[in-house]
């Protein structure tokens, strides 16, 4: 039995569309935070309120990581952009372990096998 034929084809890609959907919901989030942030948006703003609020939970972890640059209001903030790589990476890693559940035929595996070891 290859992928084409595995029913475990259809839900590992639908896991995968899931993780890339989430991945990109928190990321543009996280662009709006970074963007009101060097434009030195107005806080007391609904909008700027409501990116602020929604995006402090995933860029809280990485807050005291670098300094704040500031320069007249705007802030370039660098721990979002870190919050940003490291979601993108764990998201990879999770779709990587996606992948390796795919079923694959032996056939398959060994041409995989192969390339492998000329890498």
């Amino acid at each position: 039995m290859d992928s084409f034929n595995s029913p475990t084809t259809k839900p590992l890609y639908r896991g995968t569309q899931i993780v890339w959907y989430i991945l990109g919901l928190i990321e543009v989030l996280l662009v709006f935070r970074f963007v009101l942030k060097l434009l030195g948006a107005n806080a007391g703003a609904g909008f700027t309120q409501f990116i602020y609020s929604t995006t402090y939970i995933f860029s809280a972890p990485f807050l005291n990581v670098f300094r704040v640059t500031s320069v007249e209001g705007s802030v370039f903030e660098w721990t979002t952009l870190l919050a940003m790589l490291v979601y993108w990476i764990v998201a990879m890693g999770i779709i990587k372990m996606f992948v390796m559940g795919k079923t694959v035929s032996t056939p398959e595996a060994a041409v995989k096998l192969n390339h492998e070891e000329e890498a």
